[in-house]
């Protein structure tokens, strides 16, 4: 079965298209990356496999165009692979937030495309973004069946006393007020892939993830299941971010908007868009950028890194609490995965946790690694991401289970 994955983020789209033939049996047909979306200059990124890379570099405000970019190279006469779009028997999109209507993925109907739209409240980045790439296949792919995926049905595990704010209890009945997390497709592969590679039972151990990119989250899991994670109702919670916040002092809203005279859909606009790496250093949301700026001595941009950093050894310190102990930590995602100046920063600060890094090995970038020393008491992995691969395998499932 011949399957495009669309993974849309809050500034990037990643695609791949496969042809699946069970879970762990697939071919990689062609996959890339849209980058930068928002900022000056886009990146198009598309390697079709057997054949040269196709790199575009152009002013990419939208998603959608983003998307047209994709499907143009797709089918590009020198770079594409496909014939035509009549070739896409599936396709599967990674949703940021499914708040609880939905437990795991399913088809796209209208109904899920309505509740998907209400959850837009929820992670005003992503789920619009989202929208916008399954109208786009629905315009060009009408009679190919969509699956949707769900980054908040891993973390559906959370007990209640983790996912519940200490707010009036009728706001959670009333508006579905709660905690939900993002990044949970990320989350449960790299866990499970990290216990097998790491030669750990993923049913008896305590493995912290931390997925982190242009946004970041940090998850426990207690034997292969989540039971608490960083972001919140929103993906606006938790460490910093390219352009969000993370944590702040609730009241700090309220006043800012009483000196700015904002409303409330702007400072929502400020936290979600204006904050985080862009909003500390004044210059980028990128953190290839700030690592640029840092080595030419910009203060600002060491503060991002610094912060960065001490966001994620405070959740790992939390979740170690919370786990009463850790056997794994995991790296991945865009920033994870390349960056080996955050990783050692921030595993020299678990020290207390027996652990210790092969320097050597953390110069690892995008590779499976084993970061930690043969006598480090803890576990440390570079396992990159196949949030794609995870999309596939469910859509493939759902679309075969039509013709049953």
């Amino acid at each position: 079965m011949i399957i495009l994955v669309i993974n849309c983020g809050s500034s990037s789209i990643k695609y791949q298209l496969l042809d699946m033939k069970s879970d762990d049996v697939y071919d990689i047909m062609a996959k890339g990356i849209v980058e930068k979306i928002g900022l000056p200059e886009g990146i198009l990124t598309h390697k079709p496999t057997g054949k040269k890379n196709l790199v575009k570099e152009l002013p990419i405000p939208y998603h959608n165009v983003g998307m047209k970019l994709v499907l143009d190279a797709l089918v590009d006469p020198e770079y594409g692979v496909l014939k035509s779009f009549d070739d896409i028997e599936a396709v599967g999109h990674r949703i940021v937030q499914g708040a609880d209507f939905f437990p795991g993925s399913c088809l796209v109907d209208d109904e899920v495309l309505r509740k998907i739209e209400i959850c837009c409240d929820f992670a005003p980045l992503h789920n619009p973004a989202h929208l916008l790439g399954i109208h786009a296949m629905t315009a060009v792919l009408p009679g190919v069946p969509q699956v949707v995926v769900f980054d908040t049905a891993f973390h559906q595990t959370m007990p209640d006393y983790a996912y519940m704010y200490a707010l009036p209890y009728e706001y959670y009945t009333k508006y579905h007020v709660r905690r939900y997390g993002a990044h949970g497709t990320s989350h449960n592969y790299v866990s499970r892939e990290g216990a097998r590679f790491c030669g750990l039972d993923i049913n008896n151990s305590k493995i912290i993830t931390c997925h982190i990119g242009n946004g970041s989250s940090v998850s426990a899991i207690l034997n292969g299941k989540c039971i608490d994670t960083s972001m919140g109702f929103t993906p606006l919670e938790g460490m910093i971010m390219g352009t969000r916040c993370g944590n702040v002092d609730c009241n700090v809203i309220p006043y800012i908007m009483k000196k700015e005279h904002l409303t409330p859909d702007e400072m929502t606009t400020i936290m979600n868009k204006k904050s985080g790496f862009l909003g500390l250093s004044g210059t980028s949301s990128d953190c290839r950028d700030m690592d640029e700026a840092a080595n030419a001595g910009n203060p600002r941009a060491k503060l991002v890194l610094k912060k960065l950093t001490y966001d994620i050894i405070k959740l790992i310190g939390s979740y170690v609490a919370a786990l009463n102990g850790v056997d794994l930590i995991v790296f991945t995602a865009g920033i994870g995965e390349h960056n080996s100046r955050l990783r050692r920063r921030v595993c020299e600060n678990l020290s207390y946790l027996g652990v210790k890094i092969d320097y050597e090995a953390n110069m690892a970038f995008g590779d499976e690694t084993l970061l930690s020393t043969p006598d480090s008491k803890v576990k440390v992995a570079l396992i990159p991401t196949e949030e794609e691969l995870m999309i596939a395998r469910d859509t493939m499932h759902i679309v075969a289970a039509m013709d049953e």
